[in-house]
């Protein structure tokens, strides 16, 4: 029996919570979920049915969990993460993990038997696992990748702008909302040495986050150059790496990576939850003493990375 609690289910809460329920049913292993949520969502039936309890507040909370996730706004994040230490040694954490990137990781209350994972779903897509076993040996000149969409209609039947992503001060904005990016850049290719970047409003789709986000990124033996904003009206979130053989295009809405020079193909589909309950499993097999690759630290890089600052 795995007994856990949910700090927020909100899309992403709910998202976790159902696959949390199906990974569970799949070890044939029984499982109980509280929630701890500050508003009252509708919750699918799906999820309804994996929630054992809701509670309001901290005073209500369990002596002792197998594992919390804190899938509540970002601004939440850090506060939620200090109480929820003393009630489990495993927490997985969404992204981005902090809000600002100077958050003061002394004062967490984290030991070396804390396990913090921070959630990277993108790594776990099938065109990144495939590029990370297809580009060690390959010179790479350049990498190109924009992430576009338009965020009024990212949440149908929700009014965007009372949504974290449209508010500054909930933890939106484009630049740390898609940290995705830097993310499985970092994945592939590690941490640039420098960064230039571009950060601003130029439209009326948020109330005061950031919708546009500009990077350019200096390697020793490459440059990348990232695009990110929240009113492009046709969605796209592609990558094109240009290498000294071939240039190669991956396209993660269509699952599909296509070779400019040769002219093949590799269709690659998945399911948004198939990559997102390999990456529960990830976090669940992990050990204080193995490596995690998505710690909290890591995660602090790749935020003030997306943020414009100096790592």
């Amino acid at each position: 029996m795995m007994k856990v609690l949910f700090c927020g289910l909100g899309s992403m809460g709910s998202r976790h919570l159902r696959n949390m329920s199906q990974v569970m049913a799949e070890r044939q292993v029984g499982l109980v979920c509280h929630a701890l949520r500050s508003t009252k969502r509708v919750l699918g039936e799906t999820e309804q049915k994996a929630l054992s309890k809701e509670i309001s507040s901290w005073g209500e909370v369990d002596a002792c969990y197998d594992c919390i996730f804190i899938t509540n706004p970002t601004a939440f994040h850090y506060k939620t993460l200090q109480q929820a230490v003393t009630h489990t040694k495993r927490i997985f954490i969404e992204k981005p993990v902090f809000l600002s990137g100077q958050e003061d990781m002394s004062k967490l209350g984290l030991t070396p038997e804390h396990i913090c994972y921070v959630a990277a779903p993108l790594r776990y897509t099938r065109i990144v696992q495939y590029l990370k076993d297809y580009l060690p040996g390959k010179r790479v000149y350049s990498l190109r990748a924009i992430c576009s969409s338009y965020l009024p209609e990212w949440r149908p039947g929700m009014d965007w702008k009372k949504c974290y992503s449209a508010n500054e001060s909930m933890g939106g904005g484009v630049d740390i909302d898609l940290i995705h990016e830097w993310d499985y850049i970092s994945y592939l290719f590690g941490l640039p040495e420098e960064v230039y970047s571009l950060h601003g409003r130029y439209s009326d789709v948020t109330v005061d986050s950031c919708d546009n986000a500009l990077y350019i990124g200096v390697y020793p033996n490459m440059s990348v150059s990232l695009h990110l904003d929240y009113f492009g009206r046709s969605a796209c979130r592609e990558m094109e790496i240009f290498m000294e053989d071939d240039v190669l295009k991956a396209d993660f809405i269509k699952g599909r990576i296509s070779f400019f020079k040769s002219g093949t193909c590799i269709d690659l589909p998945q399911e948004r939850d198939e990559m997102q309950k390999a990456e529960l499993r990830y976090f669940l097999s992990l050990t204080s003493n193995q490596e995690n690759t998505n710690s909290i630290e890591h995660a602090m890089r790749v935020l003030r990375l997306a943020r414009g600052m100096k790592q």
